[in-house]
């Protein structure tokens, strides 16, 4: 029964059973059951390239044929979200403001003013940031960096990151769940979401540059020193 299921998704999928992504996490699913969903949520906030948006309908499908429970499927996938979290985490806090701001220095184009303002935004937001962070895509992993990096209290973390990664979870679990053999329609969706964060974040710092380079360009031009008035009024008369 179990291949069958397991072969009903990977075709569902239009790959093989050890073919791709999909593979990989039917693999995980099989051997381990909702702890292997767990896992490929886990290695997909470490890896981003590893979309959520495959793991979670898949969890939710392999939930509707009874290989696992759909408690179980949320619970394990939200652990999973927490733990690659903490790594992320954990990585912020090994690199550290002195390193960042180190590096931030060195940057042509970017202050050490613009960090100042953002680890203020930080410290006001960092909450909110982390709850919403997780359900955006690309920041879903990376808000985990600057909350480590800024030392949020663990318990507030937790917090957020947990209830960020139950909404997103869920939403997705029960997507795959209620979809059946039509769980592979929810990529499609969130692929659309995904460009639309892209594209939006490439005209943010496209347009921030702009800004940025002809501000650099205007105070050069302020900078150059006035030539004297007698040295015009020679000009005019040759």
């Amino acid at each position: 029964m179990i291949e069958t299921t397991y072969a009903m998704a990977s075709a569902a999928a239009g790959t093989g059973p050890s073919g791709g992504v999909t593979g990989w996490a039917t693999h995980l699913m099989e051997q381990l059951g909702a702890p292997g969903a767990g896992v490929a949520i886990a290695l997909e906030n470490l890896f981003p390239p590893l979309p959520s948006e495959v793991i979670l309908p898949l969890a939710g499908f392999t939930a509707a044929q009874g290989r696992m429970s759909l408690a179980a499927a949320l619970v394990w996938t939200t652990l999973g979200s927490v733990a690659g979290a903490l790594a992320l985490y954990g990585v912020g806090a090994l690199i550290g403001r002195d390193r960042i701001r180190a590096l931030v220095a060195r940057l042509p184009l970017v202050k050490l003013a613009d960090l100042d303002r953002t680890e203020a935004w930080f410290a006001r937001h960092g909450g909110k940031a982390v709850f919403f962070g997780r359900m955006i895509p690309i920041f879903r992993s990376l808000i985990s960096v600057p909350a480590g990096l800024e030392r949020m209290r663990m318990a507030t973390f937790l917090l957020y990151t947990a209830l960020g990664s139950l909404l997103w979870n869920t939403v997705f679990v029960l997507a795959g769940y209620w979809l059946g053999d039509n769980w592979t329609a929810v990529e499609d969706l969130v692929g659309v979401y995904s460009k639309a964060v892209v594209a939006a974040v490439a005209v943010a710092v496209a347009a921030f540059l702009a800004v940025r380079i002809v501000k650099s360009r205007g105070g050069r031009h302020r900078g150059t020193p006035a030539r004297p008035h007698r040295e015009l009024e020679r000009d005019r008369i040759f």
